[in-house]
């Protein structure tokens, strides 16, 4: 069975809480927020304040995924509004061993996103440290974007050295999943699959996670 954790990117921002519900009712695994700050990725959506008021009602983990420059300042706020990952891209992260560190230290399980771009062999020296490592198949910023194929290789690399290294890190994959590409992800070896706009733009929102699930 594959793990889901639908974006709230995708959700209708005017009723957030009717969406976390759903959720809450649906197959999904955890909560995928997306925080941007406009100038890591070209578009801003939400923040703490926002996160702080979806916290008592989900009872789902929140996997919360920092699109923003130097995230390790906010491994405190990360915590305080209750998530259980923290997941920063190696990108922003200028000593993200330290930051890995940080996360972990403040209790929450650490995750490190790759762009599309950046190649797997640059997590060897840390692929061990983490819970989780987010490989993103469109460029971060916005919803709805074209799956990059490529990334069905880029998951089996990954999860080869995820092998080879003893780590025990999960693989998840953020863009552009629907089940045609979700299918193809599991066959190459992720675990979690992010989905925004393929969930929440569904008629029937709790049977497109079922069937992500299903996978």
């Amino acid at each position: 069975m594959t793990q889901v954790s639908p974006s709230l990117l995708s959700a209708d921002f005017a009723n957030l809480g009717r969406d976390v519900e759903m959720l809450n009712e649906s197959r999904a695994s955890m909560i995928h927020i997306d925080v941007m700050d406009g100038v890591f990725v070209p578009n801003i959506s939400f923040g703490f304040p926002v996160l702080k008021s979806i916290q008592p009602l989900a009872r789902k983990p929140l996997d919360v995924h920092l699109m923003i420059v130097d995230p390790g300042r906010f491994v405190n706020q990360v915590r305080d509004i209750g998530a259980e990952i923290m997941n920063v891209h190696y990108e922003a992260c200028t000593h993200l061993h330290r930051t890995v560190q940080q996360i972990k230290a403040a209790g929450m399980k650490a995750a490190v996103t790759l762009n599309p771009a950046t190649p797997v062999c640059l997590l060897e020296d840390i692929v061990t440290e983490v819970d989780m490592v987010l490989l993103m198949s469109v460029n971060p910023g916005f919803g709805g974007q074209k799956f990059i194929s490529g990334t069905l290789d880029k998951v089996r690399r990954l999860r080869d050295l995820i092998a080879r290294s003893g780590s025990a890190a999960t693989i998840e994959v953020d863009g552009g999943v629907n089940l045609e590409t979700g299918r193809q992800l599991v066959e190459a070896g992720a675990d979690i699959l992010v989905a925004g706009n393929y969930v929440f733009g569904a008629a029937d929102q709790k049977a497109a996670i079922a069937g992500l699930a299903d996978l």
